[in-house]
């Protein structure tokens, strides 16, 4: 289960964090580089210097990588890897002996010995396979760091990148110790050259996603090795979690549910849907999250509304995901990281390989201008050899750029139906910004939706004139904000049709924004439940992410997980950051953040939640207050086509974090059997069951009555 998507995942759920500067100035949140590192003091020469090694890397280091794997198979790859670290064994030793670690020292030398001997100089593993000995990650840093030696000042090196003076003097000794490092004849010269060139290929993926997912990469690489470095030097690297993603599932468990206050509501029905201002429910944001009363089996709604208001009848769930073990709706939210498909990345070649030919890499990339002057607009797109075929785009969830795992895999799914596909970014991402014009502000899904109308129009005609392709049928498929932005978009087209005979998905679209924001915000204001120890939870959290990476193949063989091996607050902090992340990602653009110079623009990130960015950039561009701001963007206020239209459909959980009970009977209200209500898997965290995958694939099938239109 835990493959490439679930690594990249992990790798933003911890080792990413907020741009923010805690010197003098109090501010709302931390800054995990300064916690881990101190401060940055010498941050505008350290900038200039990673900018030159991003250039270095792009021109000349990654086209030797490409070149190289594009000559050696990935399973040649990884043997030489695996004799490179064979090789490497006095260092591991050596730093172990120091630390007086005796039983990792004991583990590396029965390694040593048994991959030298029966895994042919280390090309294969058998002390991992036969005795369950996994390999560690000791070096001379940590070492040094046992001794109670400092970390120093921080500072990037040349080709070295990202460094401090204790790192330094532990790669010197990592040199010294390497028998490698005295390789003198030009054949073995060679040889060595060979084992460095392997060895390094294996950063290129974390370097292009650092280098081309987040607007000020430098802030991210920094944060990604202070932690990253603080994990290996308090040897919380060691930690075993396999325990701890698979327990048995116990019949009748009951979460604690947080009862609503009583608020009163309006009556409505299907006949006099809510869909002016002056009718909006206003509800109060609770400080715990309610999860849904369930009956089991479904409800006649007709029925109950002829009698009751929508605030007395039970929800009722229309797919059941036998098993699923519910833990928090955070952390259930988290396992939409499990969600895969077979084939989307599995090759004989490595990523970089120009003959990797899965199905991900068969993604063609592409942009289009849409006004000028402004940076042209990037997307993605695979093509049926049918220039006929349906077409399928894809929204993405809030933040994510057109290089989204989850995008890829819904792609796959369309793709696999017969139709071409087309991947866009979230309109609320520091890209889509770029491309518009000088001053957009997105997060109103009503003008969103019509610049998100204008890209795909203008998409759609560059793939015409390029292809000759004619899309009679479009399905526009979208994820929590992304899905938002689907119907506002659909609801546009109701009412002024320019795109053709559409169809509609939306995958948990949250009901009332605002209150989505405020549940948001909640989660990034985790970390000062507990400040003292913030810096051990933090890592903690990250080094139990990292030993997912580590472990995923070993994982693979356990069956399905019902679990994962985090607490609450950890979950919490982990979306809380990433969520952060993309809203800070998204205002550095927009304030015209530096990239090469140091800025005083964290000073205003630091102090920024999603509620912040409303009132300063939404309210300021709208004659209007909060309460009617609330109603602009919530689905209330597109209940006329969500009433009359059945061109849609969408896909909720009953204990998505985002929406409340009321919220969601209101939404069953406007929909009825349009809504499709899931019995567990919170905010988006079903993805990866088959029902679901099923229950999708059966909806976009070419011959279903949704896509016909019957």
């Amino acid at each position: 289960m835990f493959k490439k998507r679930f690594i990249a995942l992990g790798i933003l759920l911890c080792l990413i964090s907020n741009n923010f500067v805690v010197l003098a100035v109090e501010t709302k949140y931390p800054d995990y580089g300064y916690e881990f590192l101190g401060e940055d003091r010498w941050e505008g020469l350290n900038r200039k210097i990673f900018n030159f090694n991003l250039g270095l890397n792009k021109y000349a280091i990654r086209p030797i990588h490409i070149l190289w794997s594009s000559i050696m198979p990935e399973y040649g790859m990884d043997r030489i890897q695996g004799i490179t670290n064979n090789i490497e064994y006095p260092i591991r030793l050596v730093s172990s002996l120091i630390q007086r670690d005796f039983q990792i020292s004991k583990n590396e030398t029965i390694r040593f010995f048994t991959n030298t001997v029966l895994g042919l100089g280390g090309m294969f593993d058998p002390a991992k396979h036969l005795f369950k000995i996994e390999q560690s990650s000791e070096n001379m840093e940590q070492a040094l760091a046992g001794c109670k030696m400092k970390t120093g000042r921080y500072f990037v090196f040349p080709v070295l990148s990202f460094t401090c003076f204790r790192g330094l003097i532990g790669k010197v000794l990592d040199t010294a110790l390497n028998p490698g490092s005295y390789i003198a004849t030009p054949v073995l010269a060679a040889v060595k050259a060979g084992l460095t060139i392997n060895k390094t290929s294996y950063m290129q993926p974390l370097i292009k996603m650092v280098e081309s997912t987040y607007a000020d990469p430098y802030e991210i690489a920094k944060k990604i090795y202070a932690i990253d470095n603080y994990i290996k030097c308090a040897n919380l690297d060691r930690i075993d979690i396999k325990e701890l993603l698979v327990v048995p599932v116990e019949e009748n468990e009951e979460l604690t549910k947080a009862k609503p206050s009583v608020i009163e509501v309006k009556k409505s029905t299907t006949e006099q849907p809510i869909d002016k201002k002056e009718d909006f429910v206003k509800i109060e944001v609770s400080s715990e999250i309610v999860l849904p009363d369930l009956l089991f089996g479904g409800t006649n709604l007709d029925e109950v509304l002829k009698n009751h208001s929508a605030e007395n009848f039970k929800l009722g769930a229309d797919m059941f995901l036998p098993g699923y073990n519910p833990q928090t709706p955070v952390i259930d939210s988290m396992r939409t990281a499990l969600f895969d498909l077979p084939g989307v990345d599995e090759s004989v070649w490595n990523e970089l390989s120009v003959w990797n030919r899965s199905f991900s890499k068969r993604i063609r990339n592409s942009s289009v201008n849409i006004f000028e002057g402004s940076e042209d607009y990037k997307f993605r797109y695979i093509l049926q050899k049918d220039r006929k075929a349906p077409l399928a785009v894809i929204y993405p969830s809030i933040g994510e750029g057109v290089m989204s795992s989850h995008s890829v895999l819904l792609a796959k799914l369309f793709y696999d139906e017969g139709y071409s596909v087309v991947i866009q970014g979230s309109h609320f991402q520091w890209e889509f910004v770029k491309s518009m014009e000088k001053g957009y502000k997105p997060g109103l899904p009503a003008r969103d939706s019509e610049s998100l109308r204008l890209v795909t129009s203008k998409i759609i005609d560059s793939l015409h004139n390029k292809y000759g392709c004619e899309f009679k049928e479009k399905v526009f498929i979208g994820t929590s904000f992304g899905a938002l932005a689907s119907l506002f978009l659909a609801d546009k087209e109701y009412k002024n049709n320019t795109l053709g005979n559409t169809r509609y998905i939306a995958i948990c679209p949250p009901v009332e924004l605002m209150y989505a924001m405020s549940q948001i915000d909640k989660n990034t204001d985790e970390w000062n439940k507990s400040p003292e120890d913030l810096k051990q939870r933090v890592a903690m959290t990250a080094a139990k992410v990292m030993k997912l990476y580590e472990s995923r193949d070993s994982l693979d063989s356990t069956g399905e997980i019902n679990s994962l091996p985090f607490t609450d607050d950890e979950a919490k902090l982990i979306t809380g950051f990433i969520m952060h992340q993309k809203l800070s990602d998204l205002v550095f653009t927009m304030e015209n953040g530096s990239k090469s110079t140091k800025s005083d623009i964290y000073q205003t990130l630091n102090n920024m939640n999603y509620q912040d960015y409303a009132e300063k950039y939404l309210l300021s561009s709208e004659d209007c207050g909060v309460d009617s701001l609330a109603y602009e963007v919530s689905l209330h206020s597109i209940s006329e086509y969500l009433v009359n239209c059945d061109n849609y459909k969408i896909y909720h959980s009953l204990t998505d974090y985002l929406t409340n009970n009321k919220q969601l009977k209101k939404l069953k209200e406007y929909s009825q059997d349009k809504v499709v209500l899931i019995d567990n898997g919170a905010h988006l965290g079903f993805l990866y069951r088959q029902e679901f995958i099923d229950d999708l694939k059966e909806t976009i099938s070419l011959n279903s009555k949704f896509i016909a239109g019957k």
